[in-house]
C-alpha cells in the first residue's frame, strides 16, 4: 500500500501530536556520560507569573532554530528550561487576593502567607511552561528547574554566605530604589522611565546675612524639606563670591551652605542647585563629598515624616501642593513653568518611586566586575553577536554601582542572616549585630559563641533580589556548588540569547557571579536579538495596550506558521522586526504567507509520494551520480539542494538565523515546487522510460527528505509529520534525531545553475507573450528564439525539451539571426535572446485588438469618474479619510491597468 499524506494540511492535530511524542519518549533528554561536543543552553527563565507574548515567542523560537541545527550536526545538546519565582509579581496577585478578603499578609503571618504562595504556585505556575510546550520547544523537560527548589535555594545560601565571608556583601544605609506601593526596594531593571508632562517650580532662598537671595528650581518642591545645601559650579563667576556662605531653609529656617561640586551644570536653570541628599542620587553623592547631614522626610508608605514639620503624615503628592502654597504665601515661590521630564515608575506598583535612604543589604561589584572585564579584555569572553553590543556590555561594567540585593518582601529567598536582638532591647535597628549562616542552627552557634547562650535571634524578614538567583542560574542549575556531571560536562553553556534590554541587568550579574564562583564565563557566545514591533513599528507593551497574542495566532495558522515569520522576518542578528496585524480581524498577512508556505510543502510531499509508488529514499536508494544517468534537470536541482545545505549551515553557524529561513523558503518554494516539480512531472507518467522515471523517482524522494531535515529547525512539527510517512519510519525514530545534511560541494554547478536561470527566463517570457495574446493554455504555439551568442543557442538547445514541455511548444527554432518573413509576431526579450512567438493561425489579431481596445475604454472611463471624484472638494472634506485613501488608490490601480493595456495594443 502507498503511504502519503492526508490532503488536508491540519497544524492543531499534527503538532500536538509531535509536541507530546517528543515529551513522552524524552526525545529531548541529555546524557552526559554520551560524551561528544556539548551545546547547552540554558532558558532566560520566565516569571512564574507570566503568560505567552510575543516576546517569549519570539526568544524561543531563536533558542529553538539554533539547538535543534546543533543537536542535528551531532552535538551533545541540553536546552534546560525552568522558571524565575517572580518575589514583586507574585507577592502583588497575592495580596490582591487578600486585600479581596478584606485582608493584608501581616493579618496571615509569614508561614501562613508562604503556604498560600507555593499553592498559587501548583495552581497557577505552570501557565507560562504549558504555553511553551505549545511552540514546540525542543527542552529537556526531566531537568526543569524553579529558581526555589531546593536545590537553586541551597545554591543562593551558598553565594550569601561565601560573598558574605569574602567581605562582598554588606549590611548600610544608602540610598535606594524605594515604591511606596509595595513599600520594598526595587531594581533599576524593575523602573520604568516615563516621559510625564510635569512643571518646574521655581523658588527663592534668602542668603542667611540677608543680602539677597538664591533662586532655585525643582520637579519635586515636598523634597526642600529635606534640603541640607545649595551647591553651585566652582567655575560659575556669578556665584563665586558667595561659596560658603549660607541660606535659609524657607519654612523650616533651617540654615544651609553654599558649597561649589563639578556637578553642577551651569547651564541648567539658575546654575543653583538644591540639594537633597536622602532623596536624590546625585544629592546623595554631593552630600558624602561634602559632609552633609542626610535628613529623610518620607515614610515607607510615600507619606511625610516627623522631619517634615507641619506636613507631617501627607501623602507625598499632597504635601507637593501644600508645600507650593505655603512657599507662595510666604513670597518666595518665583515661577511655574511647564516642563516634560522623565519619571522613575515602579513597573509592579505602577507609582513613581523615591530615592530613599534606607538599611539594606549590598553587594560589592567592583571587585566582580573587574574579574568580568579582565575576561572581556583579555580573552573577548563572552562573544557579542552582533558584535556592538560588546561597547555597551563594557560601558556598563564600567559604571556598575554596589547592588542592593535586599527586598522587603515575603516570597523569595530570604535573606540568611540573623540579628541578635537581645543586643538592642528585642528589636532590629541599624546597630543589632548579626550572624550570616546557611541554617539557624549553624546562626545560633555562631551567635552563642559571641553574645552567650541566652541570645535571641530574629532573622532578616527581607528577602533577595530575584536577580541574586537569577546571576546563578548558568550554573546553579546544572547542580552548583556540587560537582555534578552535568555541570562538568556542559558548564560552561554555549549560547545564551536575550534581548538587548538586558544585557545591563541579567548578562552582567551572570558573567559576574559565574567568574567570580567558576572563574569561568558562563557562556561562549551572548545573541542579542531585536524586539517585536507591532503592526505600526512601535514597541509592545501593556500600558500601550498594542500587544499582538502568539497562542490567537498559534490557533488560526499553526505553530509553524509563527515560528517561521518570527525567524524569517530577521534581517541581520539584533535587528527589531515589525509583525503585520490587523487588529479588527485578529489576522496577519505575514503569518498567513508562512501558513501557505506549510501547504506548499504539504501539497509538495503529497505529490512526489504519490510518484513514488510505495518506495522510501532508502528504498529508492541516492540518485547515482555517475554513469550518466542524471538529465540535465536532475544535476540542476541536486545542484541547488547542496548549495543551499551549505548556505544553511554557514548561515546557522554564523547566527543568520533569518537568512537561512529566506534561502529555503525561496529554494523550496521556488526550485522545487514551482521548477523541479514541473520538470519532471512527464518523466513520472506509466509509459515513460523506465531508467529516466526511476532517476527521477530517486532524486525527488533524496531532495525532500533533505528539505525536511534542513526546514526542521524552524518547522519541527509539519517536517517531522511529512518524514515519517515518507520514510516509513515507526515511532522508534524521529526526525529530530536524524543528522543535518552536508554539501557535497562536488555537486555544485554554478555555471549549470546560471544556464537554467537563462532558461527559466526563457519559459517566463514565452508564458507572458501567451497571456499578452489571450492564447489559450491548451493551444501549443511556435517559439523562435535569436541569440548571437553561441553559448547561449546551447544552452536553449540543451533546454528545449524543458522549454516545449513547461511553455506550451510546439516547433522550438534556436537560431543566431532571424531570416525571412514571420509575419506578425509577438516579441519578448531575455537578456540578449529575443523570443517570438508568430500568431498566424494561433490568435484571431481583429478581436483581440477589439477586446483590447473596449477593456481599456471601460478603465479610461473608470478613471475619469474617480479622478472627478477627488478634484471634488466637497467630496474629499466631507468623506472619511479611508474612503478618501481608497478612491486616491483605486485611480492609481486604473491608471496602471490603462498603462498595461495600451503597451499591449501598440504590440499589434
Amino acid at each position: 500500500m502507498t503511504a502519503n499524506l492526508p490532503p488536508q494540511y491540519d497544524p492543531k492535530a499534527t503538532e500536538t501530536k509531535w509536541q507530546k511524542y517528543w515529551e513522552d519518549n524524552q526525545t529531548f533528554k541529555a546524557d552526559p556520560e554520551a560524551g561528544g561536543e556539548p551545546y547547552c543552553v540554558v532558558i532566560p527563565p520566565p516569571n512564574v507569573t507570566g503568560s505567552l507574548h510575543m516576546g517569549h515567542a519570539f526568544e524561543e523560537t531563536l533558542i529553538d532554530v539554533l539547538v535543534r541545527y546543533h543537536r542535528m550536526t551531532g552535538r551533545n545538546t541540553l536546552w534546560l528550561p525552568g522558571t524565575d519565582h517572580a518575589s514583586i509579581a507574585v507577592q502583588t496577585i497575592l495580596e490582591k487576593q487578600l486585600k479581596a478578603e478584606g485582608k493584608t499578609r501581616h493579618d496571615l503571618g509569614r508561614e501562613k502567607f508562604l503556604e498560600r504562595a507555593w499553592e498559587w504556585k501548583a495552581e497557577s505556575g505552570n501557565t507560562i511552561t504549558n504555553q511553551l510546550r505549545s511552540l514546540g520547544v525542543s527542552v529537556d523537560w526531566s531537568r526543569e528547574r524553579f529558581t526555589m527548589d531546593e536545590g537553586l535555594s541551597a545554591a543562593v545560601l551558598e553565594a550569601f554566605v561565601r560573598l558574605y565571608d569574602e567581605g562582598l556583601i554588606y549590611r548600610g544605609n544608602y540610598l535606594v530604589n524605594w515604591c511606596p506601593a509595595s513599600q520594598s526596594a526595587v531594581s533599576d531593571l524593575e523602573v520604568d522611565q516615563q516621559e510625564v508632562e510635569g512643571h518646574l517650580w521655581h523658588f527663592r532662598y534668602p542668603l542667611t546675612d540677608g543680602s539677597g537671595y538664591l533662586e532655585v528650581a525643582t520637579t519635586r518642591p515636598e523634597t526642600m524639606l529635606g534640603d541640607t545645601g545649595v551647591a553651585v559650579n566652582p567655575q560659575d563667576d556669578r556665584y563665586k563670591h558667595l561659596i560658603g556662605k549660607t541660606v535659609t531653609l524657607p519654612i523650616l529656617d533651617r540654615e544651609i551652605p553654599i558649597f561649589a561640586d563639578e556637578l553642577v551644570d551651569p547651564t541648567f536653570g539658575t546654575g543653583c542647585v538644591k540639594v537633597t541628599p536622602a532623596h536624590d542620587p546625585n544629592d546623595f553623592e554631593m552630600g558624602k563629598r561634602h559632609n552633609l547631614p542626610f535628613i529623610n522626610i518620607m515614610n515607607k508608605d510615600g507619606t511625610l515624616n516627623e522631619n517634615a514639620g507641619e506636613f507631617q503624615g501627607q501623602d507625598r503628592f499632597v504635601a507637593r501642593k501644600n508645600v507650593v502654597k505655603r512657599l507662595e504665601t510666604d513670597g518666595f515661590l518665583v515661577k511655574i513653568e511647564d516642563y516634560k521630564h522623565t519619571v522613575p515608575y515602579s513597573e509592579r506598583g505602577k507609582v513613581p518611586v523615591e530615592p530613599l535612604l534606607s538599611t539594606q543589604w549590598f553587594v560589592k561589584i567592583d571587585p566582580l566586575s573587574q574579574r568580568a572585564l579582565e575576561a572581556l579584555d583579555q580573552s573577548n569572553s563572552p562573544v557579542f553577536v552582533p558584535d556592538r553590543w560588546t561597547k555597551v556590555y563594557r560601558d556598563w561594567l564600567v559604571k556598575l554601582k554596589d547592588w542592593c540585593i535586599s527586598r522587603q518582601l515575603w516570597w523569595g529567598h530570604q535573606i540568611p542572616a540573623w540579628y541578635a536582638v537581645s543586643e538592642t532591647h528585642g528589636e532590629i535597628a541599624d546597630t543589632t549585630p548579626f550572624v550570616v549562616a546557611k541554617t539557624e542552627a549553624e546562626a545560633r552557634e555562631k551567635a552563642a559563641a559571641k553574645f552567650g547562650q541566652d541570645v535571641e535571634l530574629v532573622r532578616d524578614p527581607d528577602v533577595l533580589d530575584t536577580w541574586f538567583s537569577s546571576g546563578l542560574w548558568p550554573f546553579s542549575t546544572l547542580g552548583w556548588p556540587e560537582k555534578t556531571q552535568d555541570f562538568d560536562f556542559y558548564y560552561p553553556t554555549t549560547t545564551l540569547v536575550t534581548g538587548f534590554d538586558i544585557i545591563f541587568f541579567w548578562v552582567a550579574r551572570m558573567t559576574m557571579m559565574a567568574g567570580h564562583f567558576t572563574e569561568k564565563m558562563p557562556f561562549d557566545t551572548v545573541y542579542i536579538h531585536g524586539l517585536v514591533l507591532d503592526e505600526k513599528g512601535h514597541k509592545m507593551s501593556k500600558s500601550k495596550n498594542n500587544g499582538i497574542d502568539p497562542l490567537l495566532l498559534i490557533g488560526k495558522y499553526g505553530t509553524d506558521a509563527l515560528r517561521y515569520t518570527l525567524v524569517k522576518e530577521v534581517v541581520g542578528a539584533g535587528q527589531n522586526i515589525r509583525m503585520e496585524y490587523d487588529r479588527k480581524t485578529d489576522e496577519s498577512k505575514s503569518v498567513e504567507a508562512s501558513r501557505n508556505f506549510t501547504n506548499k510543502l504539504w501539497n509538495a510531499a503529497r505529490f512526489v509520494m504519490m510518484n513514488l509508488e510505495g518506495q522510501t529514499p532508502q528504498q529508492l536508494g541516492s540518485p547515482a551520480v555517475e554513469g550518466g544517468s542524471l538529465e540535465l534537470c536532475d544535476r540542476w536541482i541536486l545542484s541547488r539542494y547542496h548549495q543551499v545545505v551549505q548556505q544553511s549551515r554557514n548561515s546557522l553557524e554564523t547566527y543568520g538565523l533569518g537568512e537561512a529561513a529566506k534561502n529555503l523558503y525561496e529554494f523550496i518554494w521556488g526550485d522545487f515546487c514551482d521548477w523541479y516539480i514541473e520538470l519532471v512531472k512527464s518523466r513520472l507518467q506509466q509509459d515513460a522510460e523506465p531508467n529516466s522515471k526511476k532517476v527521477a523517482q530517486q532524486t525527488f524522494a533524496f531532495v525532500l527528505e533533505g528539505i525536511l531535515k534542513l526546514l526542521h529547525p524552524f518547522m519541527p512539527h509539519i517536517t517531522e509529520e511529512i518524514w515519517h510517512t515518507l520514510t516509513q519510519t515507526g515511532d522508534s525514530e524521529c526526525l529530530a534525531l536524524q543528522a543535518y545534511p552536508e554539501a557535497d560541494i562536488s555537486l555544485i554547478d554554478a555555471d549549470l545553475e546560471q544556464q537554467f536561470e537563462l532558461l527559466f527566463g526563457t519559459i517566463r517570457t514565452i508564458r507572458n507573450l501567451r497571456a499578452d495574446s489571450d492564447i489559450k493554455p491548451s493551444v501549443k504555439v511556435t517559439a523562435i528564439l535569436q541569440s548571437e551568442s553561441e553559448k547561449e543557442r546551447q544552452i536553449l538547445s540543451d533546454g528545449s525539451v524543458y522549454i516545449k514541455d513547461l511553455a506550451k511548444v510546439e516547433n522550438l527554432t534556436v537560431t543566431a539571426s532571424l531570416d525571412g518573413d514571420l509575419g506578425q509576431t509577438i516579441a519578448g526579450v531575455v537578456g540578449t535572446v529575443q523570443v517570438l512567438i508568430p500568431l498566424a493561425g494561433v490568435v484571431d489579431l481583429v478581436a483581440l485588438r477589439g477586446k483590447l481596445e473596449k477593456k481599456l475604454s471601460k478603465v479610461e472611463a473608470e478613471i475619469k469618474h474617480t479622478a472627478a471624484r477627488l478634484t471634488n472638494q466637497k467630496f474629499v472634506d466631507k468623506a472619511t479619510p479611508d474612503v478618501v485613501q481608497g478612491a486616491r488608490d483605486a485611480l492609481a490601480e486604473a491608471e496602471k491597468q490603462a498603462e498595461i493595456l495600451r503597451d499591449r495594443l501598440k504590440l499589434f
